[in-house]
């Protein structure tokens, strides 16, 4: 009968999603009533003020708003023009330089923002009227904004490797260094998918003319280097066991203050009211999801459908890889249809004990899970990032453009995939070697 039920709680929750229920409310609901259903009403309640309790009240859990901090303070100082320049500077030159300059700038800026979805708003605000400018084939210079946005959860400090340590226990210091590696590595392909296309098809994007020398180059670093050595000693000092990661993103969000109070001469273009409430809505929104997963959690687990879903695939005579492809085309499937934060909550309650269950390591599976929810949020027919680009361009671009010019950089998101099951490494070495 309870497994029955956690079948039922499965349907309903998908059931509510689809006829337009909030994320965060379906998986409250579900989780309470077939909490209820199971062990009663008051032991119910009991587990939503533990839930709520042990999440809002964890040291661990102040990283996300920290993290978020960061960002926003990086976002309204604009540095990612700062970024931006600095990278164009140095790359500009290249055939397809222009949009190797954008992934090569959202790396960095998404290393500081942590937000997927505000480095493509600012990319395309930022990079997409001069690319389009110079005679960038659309198509290419959306989707390449798109795709970099990407980067921005990969590199540490990502909020969306913190939420994937919360909901599975996993050390959240260990997952924000198992992505440097393959944010890098997946950084370079995006770059040579952009390089590759312009070498086949110059007309896509034409090679600037345009020399900078190098006392511009230099110049160019005046903001974007001390970014990228906040950003190095985040990494640094959480790899070296200096300080961990919630005093990394204390010291992220200061360093980062300062930085945006020079770029904008002061506090009075900084907004920090507006900066402030936007961090705590965030976190407020975040925090939710994450209660609400918890308690959808509970539920299946006492239910008792977790555990056989996990003995039935485990014991399934099959190659484990195949259980990997299975859960490989669920996340991208639903990845197109909401974000990261939301998908995590809904998907790993399930797919994290299967594929522990199956051996494998729950640090890679996090680098693997968060590439793949960030693929999906630009793959079609509702790439969320795709619908940001767009919805940012200021009608300069129409969303078919941006979905037909992400063929060659999902090519390279597949063989990132396949990269990492092929060499696990890439994303186990830093935290295996880690103090």
């Amino acid at each position: 009968m309870n497994l029955y039920l956690g079948i039922f709680g499965i349907f309903a929750l998908f059931g509510m999603i689809a006829f337009g229920a909030n994320v965060m409310v379906a998986l409250g609901i579900v989780g309470f009533f077939g909490l209820m259903g199971l062990v009663g009403f008051d032991a119910a309640l009991s587990v939503l003020s533990t839930v709520f309790f042990e999440t809002t009240h964890s040291f661990h859990f102040t990283v996300i708003p920290l993290f978020l901090l960061m960002g926003f303070f990086a976002l309204r100082a604009g540095l990612g023009a700062d970024v931006y320049e600095a990278a164009h500077s140095w790359l500009g030159g290249v055939r397809g330089g222009l949009a190797i300059s954008t992934t090569v700038a959202a790396a960095g800026f998404g290393a500081a923002s942590g937000s997927s979805v505000g480095t493509a708003t600012v990319f395309t605000k930022i990079a997409l009227p001069e690319m389009l400018e110079r005679g960038y084939d659309k198509g290419l210079a959306s989707a390449s904004i798109a795709i970099a946005g990407t980067l921005a959860v990969m590199i540490p400090p990502s909020a969306v490797m913190v939420i994937y340590g919360i909901l599975t226990d996993s050390s959240i210091g260990k997952l924000l260094m198992a992505g440097i590696l393959p944010g890098i590595v997946f950084g370079i392909l995006l770059c040579l998918a952009i390089y590759i296309t312009a070498r086949r098809r110059p007309e896509v994007a034409p090679r600037s003319e345009n020399k900078t020398s190098w006392g511009a180059r230099i110049y160019s670093l005046r903001l974007a280097g001390p970014l990228a050595l906040i950003v190095f000693s985040i990494i640094a000092g959480i790899y070296l066991g200096v300080f961990t990661p919630t005093e990394a993103g204390a010291m992220g969000a200061l360093f980062t203050l300062i930085l945006a109070i020079f770029r904008q001469r002061g506090f009075k273009g900084l907004q920090l009211p507006q900066i402030l409430l936007d961090t705590v809505r965030t976190s407020a929104m975040i925090f939710a999801v994450i209660i609400c997963a918890l308690v959808f959690s509970r539920f299946l687990a006492l239910s008792g459908l977790t555990f056989e879903i996990g003995n039935s695939l485990s014991t399934m005579d099959v190659n484990p890889w195949f259980v990997v492809f299975i859960v490989t085309m669920i996340y991208l499937v639903l990845g197109t249809m909401m974000d990261a934060p939301a998908l995590l909550a809904i998907s790993l309650p399930v797919t994290h004990p299967v594929m522990i269950k199956l051996g494998f390591d729950p640090i890679w599976f996090g680098v693997y899970v968060v590439l793949l929810v960030e693929i999906a949020a630009v793959s079609p027919p509702v790439g969320i990032n795709c619908f940001v680009v767009q919805a940012s361009s200021d009608g300069r671009v129409e969303l078919e453009d941006v979905f037909k010019g992400l063929v060659p950089f999902l090519i390279a998101g597949a063989i990132m995939l396949l990269l990492l099951c092929f060499f696990p490494q890439l994303a186990l070495y830093i935290p295996n070697s880690m103090r």
